[in-house]
This record gives C-alpha cells, sequence and structure tokens, in this order.
C-alpha cells in the first residue's frame, strides 16, 4: 500500500455502546493501532491518516470515529475559549468550512452544555479568522463537525471524521419494532466466537440483523466498505487513502461454505430480513425462514444460538414474554450441544429459561441495560 514520505501521527476516540470497550480494543489492535486504551464508553487509538480511513471502513464495533486536536483542563470559560483558540484548527478547515459544534459536559464546573458550545465556536471561529485574514467566516463549504466532551474539567476537542454513525451499515432502511443496533449485534457474534465455522442460529431474527452481523463476520467483509464518510471530503485527507484502505479491506474477504439461519414467527420481519441480507450482500449466505421459536429444532448435534427476543417493555407484555422465554428454554432442552447467547433486560430471564447461565455479561442495547446470558452447553445446563 503506498503510504506518503511522512505520515502524521494522530490521536483518535472511537466512542462504543457501554459494554463494547474490550472487543473494540481488540478490534483495533488488530488493525494494528497504537496506544490502543479502553475507557467507559469509548477506546482511544493513535495511527495515521490510513489508520484513520480503515478504523472508519473496518470497525464492526465503534459508533463513530473522532480525530482529537488537543485536550486541556477547563474550569472556567476562559480556559475553555483559550484552550479550544490555541488548537490548530486551520490544518484541518479550509476558510469556507462549516463547523457546527456539539458535545456534552459532565462532573464539571462547567457544565451548561449551550454556554460551552457558544464559546467553542467563537473560539474556533477566531482562531480560524487570525489563520485565514477575514473576520467573518462564510462557512459555506464542507462539513467539519467539531464535538467536545468535558468531564472532570478535563476538555476535549474533535473533529467527527465518520457523519452518520458507524452502525448505519446501509442494509437496513426497512426494520421491525424494536431493532438491534448493528455494532451491538456484532458484538454478540463476536463474543459467541462465531467465525464461520459450524451452524449459526437466530430464531428471533426481527429485522435479521444478527444473522447478517455473523455472515458478514464470515465473509470477512469491512461493514463500511459499501459508504462514504464526512472525512473523505476533506481536502486535508488525500482521496488515495480511502482508496487504498478499501482496496485492502476487499483483499481481506474470503467465502466458503457456511450454515447460517434466522427465523421468525412474523412473516413480515422475515420478508425485511431477507431484503436487508440482499442489499448487504450476503443474502446466498444467510437462510431465513418463518417459525415459531417455541417449536426450535435443529437436526445438528452442536451449533450456536445467537439471540435478542422481545424484551416485555415494548413489543410484549411481560407476562407473555415470561411464557415465551418458558416455552423456548422448552424447545431448547431437545436440541443438544448448542451454545446460546441471549440479550435480555427482562430480570427474571433465567427463572423464565429454567436454567442459571453460566456467564453474564452486561452490554447495552441503546439505552436499555441488558444481559448477555451465556450458556456453553445448553443440554448440560443442569
Amino acid at each position: 500500500m503506498e503510504k506518503p514520505a511522512h505520515a502524521q501521527r494522530l490521536r483518535l476516540c472511537a466512542p462504543c455502546l457501554f459494554g463494547l470497550e474490550g472487543p473494540l480494543g481488540n478490534e483495533l489492535r488488530h488493525m494494528g493501532m497504537g496506544s490502543v486504551a479502553p475507557e467507559n464508553g469509548r477506546v482511544l487509538f493513535e495511527t495515521d491518516e490510513y489508520g484513520l480511513a480503515r478504523a472508519n471502513i473496518r470497525s464492526r464495533f465503534a459508533e463513530r470515529i473522532l480525530l482529537e486536536l488537543g485536550s486541556f483542563r477547563a474550569r472556567s470559560f476562559e480556559e475553555l475559549f483559550e484552550g479550544v483558540r490555541a488548537l490548530p484548527f486551520e490544518d484541518w478547515l479550509p476558510r469556507e468550512a462549516a463547523f457546527p459544534v456539539k458535545g456534552w459536559a459532565l462532573e464539571s464546573q462547567l457544565h451548561s452544555v449551550p454556554d460551552c458550545q457558544s464559546i467553542i465556536k467563537k473560539a474556533a471561529a477566531l482562531r480560524m479568522g487570525s489563520a485565514y485574514g477575514l473576520e467573518r467566516l462564510p462557512e459555506t463549504g464542507e462539513l467539519y463537525q467539531i464535538q467536545f466532551s468535558i468531564m472532570k474539567d478535563e476538555a476535549h476537542i474533535y473533529l467527527d471524521t465518520t457523519g452518520t454513525g458507524l452502525h448505519k451499515r446501509g442494509y437496513r432502511p426497512a426494520q421491525v419494532a424494536a431493532p438491534l443496533r448493528e455494532t451491538l449485534a456484532a458484538a454478540m457474534v463476536d463474543i459467541a466466537g462465531y467465525r464461520g465455522r459450524g451452524e449459526f442460529c437466530d430464531p428471533f431474527c426481527g429485522s435479521g440483523t444478527i444473522a447478517i452481523e455473523a455472515a458478514l463476520a464470515a465473509k470477512g467483509r469491512a461493514p463500511g466498505i459499501n459508504r462514504g464518510f464526512a472525512a473523505e471530503k476533506w481536502r486535508s485527507l488525500p482521496a488515495v487513502i480511502w482508496r487504498a484502505e478499501r482496496e485492502a479491506a476487499r483483499a481481506r474477504e474470503y467465502s466458503g461454505e457456511y450454515r447460517i439461519f434466522g427465523s421468525d414467527i412474523d412473516p413480515k420481519a422475515v420478508e425485511i430480513s431477507r431484503a436487508n441480507a440482499e442489499r448487504a450482500g450476503v443474502a446466498d449466505i444467510v437462510e431465513f425462514s418463518v417459525a415459531d421459536a417455541r417449536e426450535f429444532s435443529r437436526p445438528t448435534e452442536r451449533g450456536v444460538i445467537v439471540t435478542n427476543p422481545p424484551y416485555g417493555e415494548r413489543l410484549l407484555e411481560k407476562r407473555e414474554a415470561e411464557r415465551l422465554y418458558a416455552d423456548f428454554g422448552r424447545a431448547l432442552s431437545r436440541v443438544k450441544g448448542w451454545e446460546l447467547y441471549l440479550l435480555s433486560s427482562h430480570t427474571e430471564l433465567e427463572r423464565c429459561l429454567g436454567a442459571v447461565a453460566g456467564k453474564r455479561r452486561r452490554l447495552y442495547n441503546g439505552m436499555i441495560r441488558c444481559e448477555l446470558y451465556i450458556y456453553k452447553d445448553w443440554s448440560s445446563r443442569r
């Protein structure tokens, strides 16, 4: 891969759903990123321009990729203003750039987000105006979204390189109610250890997200290979890096014989799943069918189930959900040697299923706190 002689070192931040910091950190290390440091809800790392493009194109678990312009203590609006004004915006933003500001503040003396937005905007505009010799910036060009976080009086100022969130793979314009975010589905597949070998099932497939993410992982297909990113329009990043990283990502793909199945009791959901799989380019390796999970049965003796059944809060009444779990647990008793990875926010899930999980892992489906219940061999659970 052709690279410039003096690729600059960049400090990046990858926000993620809570609980996915570990998988995301491992993923970034495998991509060759340096100084990978998982924190609550995000992973910090260092790389060059090519790595910036690579993270956007290949990450399965990150929500977006932020370029850090700088960090500093900000206990007052004056400190915030001066800290922002000292940052090299002109290295990245052209004179006509549009640069709106958004962000958040927690456990800090500066707690008013609108006031922080205003101060950061004014400081960035002053810096840009001074650099380009303008009293008023036109902001008629490409978007350079400024993001900030202030935590315990430590301010971090970023440029969003992603644009539309990375969980928007582009294959799911149609959804059933209460969809599972793609990044969480991909992480569940990863935690289950599925890499394309053996049989994979989701008996509550909904819009097909888990099965589709399993297929993408099995093929080694980069989830962002066919979508665009905000930083692709930046003059400061040459187009060659995006072409090179997409070519490298395509070269990593492979094909094989896969046994990936999704089913749902709702025929409309199955229809949507098939259409989504077609858009994702995996319709040839995922089989969707109409089936009742309460009658789940597989002829093979080994496999993995990764699923996200209705919780009860939104799609079913709580008692209906409990009956569904109990019936599903009884159905699982008829299969041998299967692993189960089940995501639910229902606090009585284990009692309803009829077995205590060998392991539980805290994950978040958006703002809903869930547990991933892990049964390594359902048939020997007792």
